[in-house]
């Protein structure tokens, strides 16, 4: 008999713990951190897709390392294209932060596969209702290219950036260019008839 108040005991702490993790939403963080596990412990991505549509590999000049002042070099690819131009994830993952600083103005940063970083700089807005936690994917909207953070009086562009546990690294050599939504649905037609 005692072995059953025992269990009921523990039950009832079990029930309580959840009703907790419930009320304050903790489950919600647990869930989040489950998932940034999961993403940490894969292979990171060999390729990635193009963060906007219409802008091809050969397009984009290699920025990767060039000097930006006295005392820093860029950590990225800027990607060039008119404001307002849709910012698509290059990958799928989680997203991690929502937010500004002074170099990025408005920024969103997504975690991929092998704890990787996709950093998302100079944003003119944010894709409406994405919030930290969200999973993404290649067609995840994230925001709209600008000229936020430190790229006021410049041309609109996308500052495109790729973190590893152990630093930066030049994106450009991932990137892989899209296939828009219509080519893809008619190269499929294609397929079928042959």
């Amino acid at each position: 008999m005692r072995w059953l108040w025992r269990l009921s005991k523990i039950f009832a702490l079990f029930v309580i713990v959840v009703f907790i993790f419930w009320i304050t939403g903790a489950s919600d963080s647990l869930m989040f951190y489950a998932r940034v596990a999961k993403l940490y412990v894969q292979s990171p991505d060999t390729k990635l897709a193009m963060p906007l549509e219409d802008v091809s590999k050969r397009a984009i000049a290699d920025t990767w390392q060039a000097p930006r002042g006295t005392a820093r070099r860029h950590e990225g690819q800027d990607i060039f294209a008119p404001r307002g131009t849709p910012i698509l994830s290059a990958t799928r993952g989680i997203i991690l932060k929502v937010g500004e600083n002074t170099l990025g103005g408005q920024t969103v940063s997504v975690m991929g596969s092998g704890g990787r970083i996709y950093y998302y700089a100079h944003l003119d807005s944010y894709a409406p209702g994405i919030q930290v936690g969200d999973l993404v994917t290649t067609r995840t909207v994230l925001g709209y290219v600008g000229t936020t953070g430190n790229a006021q009086g410049t041309p609109p562009h996308l500052h495109f950036g790729v973190y590893t546990p152990t630093g930066a690294i030049n994106p450009l050599p991932l990137l892989t260019d899209r296939i828009a939504p219509h080519q893809a649905r008619s190269t499929t037609l294609v397929s079928r008839k042959v």
